[in-house]
């Protein structure tokens, strides 16, 4: 199974959740597999990018350490997943409140390597993080939730801890908002 075909075998990951509750480190180190790049993603968009792997192996740490917490049907096991690594970056926020730097810019092995292409991405995506380091962080939480990592709302609202309601309301405002920041930027669309 390759990263993100987690969203369509939750029963597998359930499995593998519990077999490595019960101290399969094989069972650990294929979630670890599923879920390393889109939580190394969700941490990229959030921190220095030399940081970014660092915490990324702090909430593997961290998972590992609390497996036993997780608990079926509270919550998809990629939402406790991802509540952690948001945990984890707040916690890299609080003991470094002085050096908060978003970088946005990462890169794509699957894309062509096209010069032209590459120049215009590359504006496009350093415009694009401008424009979201300026919003609030709720916003750029459930913007780098929904069309970064591609979770669904239900995921993005137990990571959140917000229903489903306000949550559709949160992704309206903080797209209001982007279009807002990137209008002042002149940025056409």
């Amino acid at each position: 199974m390759a990263e993100h075909e987690f969203k369509d075998h939750p029963e597998e990951i359930e499995k593998l959740a519990q077999e490595a509750q019960k101290g399969h480190t094989e069972s650990f180190a294929k979630l670890y597999d599923f879920y390393v790049q889109p939580i190394y993603r969700y941490i990229f968009f959030k921190v220095k990018k030399e940081e970014a792997f660092d915490l990324t192996e702090a909430v593997f740490l961290k998972v590992w350490e609390n497996l036993k917490l997780y608990k079926k049907g509270a919550a998809s096991f990629s939402a406790w997943i991802f509540r952690i690594a948001h945990n984890v970056v707040i916690d890299h926020y609080r003991s470094h409140r002085d050096s908060v730097v978003l970088d946005y810019s990462i890169p794509d092995e699957k894309r062509d390597i096209n010069p032209v292409y590459l120049t215009e991405s590359s504006l496009q995506s350093e415009t694009l993080r401008e424009a979201i380091a300026r919003l609030n962080r709720k916003y750029q939480q459930i913007l780098l939730l929904k069309y970064v990592n591609d979770l669904d709302n239900a995921e993005i609202a137990m990571i959140m801890k917000k229903s489903e309601g306000s949550l559709r309301i949160l992704k309206f405002r903080a797209l209001k908002a982007l279009k807002r920041v990137l209008e002042e930027m002149n940025v056409t669309y």
